[in-house]
């Protein structure tokens, strides 16, 4: 029997509700999460739960529990106080302590005992947030931590979903259906940004990650800029120019990578010699021509846009797009502005299992005219993860700052994996070049001529 995933219902932000109306708010979003985790672990059985199907992926079980032993000791010991419940399995589920492809070799919980584990992690938060004081030290205030904790969660629940689209059999998950694109054929191929200084980042954000912060001005020559993600069609186009086989589209890196890792295509695409196929949890389904292109590395998203004579936008660009309004000369949340996503507003939260077709969300559009800036696929830009001027680590060195460097490119944007929760305008994404089985796409980018800005 299929599942079918639930979405976020329209919330004001947090940082206009009252002390109560917080503490309901968070309430919420913590069971809200939770039912998603469960989700993702209760559609599959106990064996698939602790099978490892891809050594890029953690075992399902392996997710469920770290996620229960974050919560504990940022909430239930640092925030509360309280005594440790499992500190015997702290390192078990660090991150760090062990690579992916390792894990299955652990002494991990079984999947009834990471169950009652949670629940009672749970349980203990649940009461902690009913008395700790949300105010008076950085931790917490505005609930800060038990954001982090809710974010973490989601974003390892996109995690899971991902190792769902690995995972080989029968489909376990159900979504509905994405909404068309009705007017897609007569909007513009590609919006104009005028050249200026916008408020990249964030230090009003209550919920903000500390990669987001602090806010800054920057200024950001003019460019031309993709009204929606590149689709399917066009990528297609690219694979029969020959593209995957002409290194002149690829850089050095890129092309090294793709005579190593053999790619002729996206990641879960095949070609019966007639219709390019590709599976998606579980289902084999032509290639829709309309829908973003996805499951792409960075370096083949980097030569579809040298090959289509463009390039790929950096974060300051991408940022700016999604959020400056040149009528007020400020900076939205969202493209759409400042109310937290609604459905029509992006497609999130694995409401759809799938990216909607190009031009889909018109009440989405950010104030420059591009579409689907959030939710669908993550973007892929040019630049490196790199801190915000004045970046200061919090609450730990381990969430953004040992990442920093070349090593890492970043997505701006979200995917239709990406809960509301932990996706905003301002939000970095950062990964490997070489990662495709992520749920990420691309749109281009190019510096037009200066008759064209006049």
């Amino acid at each position: 029997m299929t599942q079918r995933t639930t979405h976020s219902p329209t919330q004001r932000p947090t940082t206009e509700l009252t002390g109560s109306e917080l503490r309901t708010r968070v309430a919420a979003e913590l069971q809200r999460t939770r039912r998603r985790s469960t989700t993702l672990t209760s559609a599959v059985d106990d064996d698939d739960l602790v099978r490892q199907h891809s050594p890029l992926m953690s075992p399902l079980v392996w997710d469920l529990a770290h996620v229960g032993s974050q919560e504990e000791q940022w909430l239930v010991r640092d925030v509360g106080d309280r005594p440790a419940l499992r500190p015997d399995i702290d390192d078990l589920y660090d991150a760090f302590q062990h690579a992916r492809s390792d894990r299955p070799t652990l002494p991990l919980l079984g999947p009834r005992e990471a169950r009652g584990y949670v629940s009672t992690v749970r349980d203990k938060v649940l009461d902690l947030l009913d008395h700790v004081s949300l105010e008076g030290r950085p931790l917490v205030e505005q609930a800060f931590a038990f954001g982090m904790i809710i974010q973490h969660e989601q974003q390892h629940a996109e995690t899971m979903l991902a190792t769902h689209q690995l995972r080989r059999g029968e489909p376990v998950l159900d979504a509905e259906p994405t909404p068309h694109a009705p007017d897609a054929d007569s909007l513009p191929e590609e919006v104009l940004v005028p050249a200026g200084t916008f408020t990249m980042g964030t230090s009003t954000e209550p919920w903000a990650l500390d990669n987001e912060r602090p806010a800054h001005d920057v200024h950001v020559d003019a460019f031309a800029l993709d009204t929606t993600p590149v689709t399917n069609g066009e990528f297609r186009r690219f694979i029969a120019d020959g593209g995957y086989d002409q290194p002149r589209w690829w850089s050095r890196q890129g092309w090294e990578y793709r005579q190593r890792a053999g790619l002729r295509a996206p990641l879960f695409w095949e070609s019966d010699g007639v219709t390019w196929l590709r599976r998606r949890f579980g289902h084999v389904e032509p290639v829709p021509a309309e829908e973003p292109v996805v499951h792409v590395s960075f370096h083949e998203a980097q030569a579809y846009a040298n090959w289509a004579g463009k390039r790929l936008p950096t974060e300051r660009e991408w940022e700016k797009a999604a959020r400056f309004d040149p009528r007020t000369g400020r900076c939205l949340r969202y493209p759409w502005g400042d109310h937290e996503p609604r459905p029509e507003d992006a497609n999130l939260g694995q409401r759809h299992l799938r990216p909607a077709p190009a031009g889909a969300y018109p009440a989405g559009a950010a104030p420059c005219g591009a579409r689907q800036l959030i939710g669908d696929v993550w973007e892929w830009t040019a630049s490196d993860f790199a801190p915000h001027p004045g970046f200061e680590a919090f609450p730990y060195r381990e969430y953004s700052e040992v990442f920093f460097g070349p090593d890492h490119k970043v997505l701006r944007g979200g995917s239709f994996g990406t809960d509301a929760a932990a996706c905003r305008g301002t939000f970095r994404n950062w990964d490997f070049p070489v990662r495709r089985q992520i749920f990420a796409g691309f749109r281009c980018a190019r510096t037009p001529a200066p008759e064209e800005t006049r």
